[in-house]
């Protein structure tokens, strides 16, 4: 994918040291960039709205329950 693209994907939320990531349903992951931190939602499936901004880094524009 190029960097710009809209994202809208559904996966499992997690936290790895001081970052959130997306396993994605797809298969494979993206870092997250967020405005606030969902820790509600950490270790769920969530949906991911956002914008690819890097390889696997999405700045997400919004994050909920799937």
């Amino acid at each position: 994918m190029k960097i710009g693209t809209r994202i809208d994907e559904t996966g499992t939320l997690f936290r790895d040291g001081g970052a959130f990531y997306l396993r994605r349903d797809a298969g494979g992951r993206y870092e997250l960039e967020l405005q606030r931190t969902p820790v509600d939602l950490v270790e769920k499936r969530v949906r991911l709205i956002g914008t690819l901004v890097g390889a696997e880094l999405v700045s997400a524009d919004g994050i909920a329950p799937a």
